[in-house]
């Protein structure tokens, strides 16, 4: 079975959307610096870790986005990651505060949890999600 092994985030302003999600989910952002290589800017890119290496989960990247942003209202039109978070109230205040929204509110899935959709600085749709078996 193949399984994501990566993310990779669009960005307007990576410096901005690195803010974000540090101050939303405590990730780390670094640009990735290849010695002696000068990168022009479109082609920069930062690599993005989502926790320690020992718990399940994925790194990513971030990369300038190459067209334009979503547009309010759009539907959604590629993968959406979703953050496994330990207490989804807490992290969409998190979001919030950072400059993010809230697009889907709260909502539980019998049995698994509970589930909201975000959009970050850039437009990008995230969910969140609480694991409780008693959610319904």
């Amino acid at each position: 079975m193949n399984r994501i092994v990566h993310f990779e985030i669009q960005a307007d302003d990576p410096e901005r959307t690195a803010k974000f999600y540090g101050e939303s989910f405590g990730w780390d952002m670094e640009e990735w610096v290849i010695p002696g290589i000068k990168v022009e800017d479109e082609n920069r890119y930062w690599l993005v870790t989502t926790g320690p290496d020992s718990e399940p989960g994925i790194n990513g990247g971030m990369a300038f986005r190459r067209g334009p942003a979503p547009t309010e209202g759009q539907p959604v039109n590629s993968y959406v990651c979703t953050i496994g978070v330990e207490n989804l109230d807490e992290s969409a205040d998190k979001v919030l505060k950072a400059g993010g929204s809230i697009t889907v509110p709260k909502m539980a899935i019998t049995g698994v949890g509970w589930l909201a959709y975000c959009k970050d600085t850039e437009g990008n749709i995230f969910g969140i999600m609480q694991d409780d078996e008693t959610a319904q």
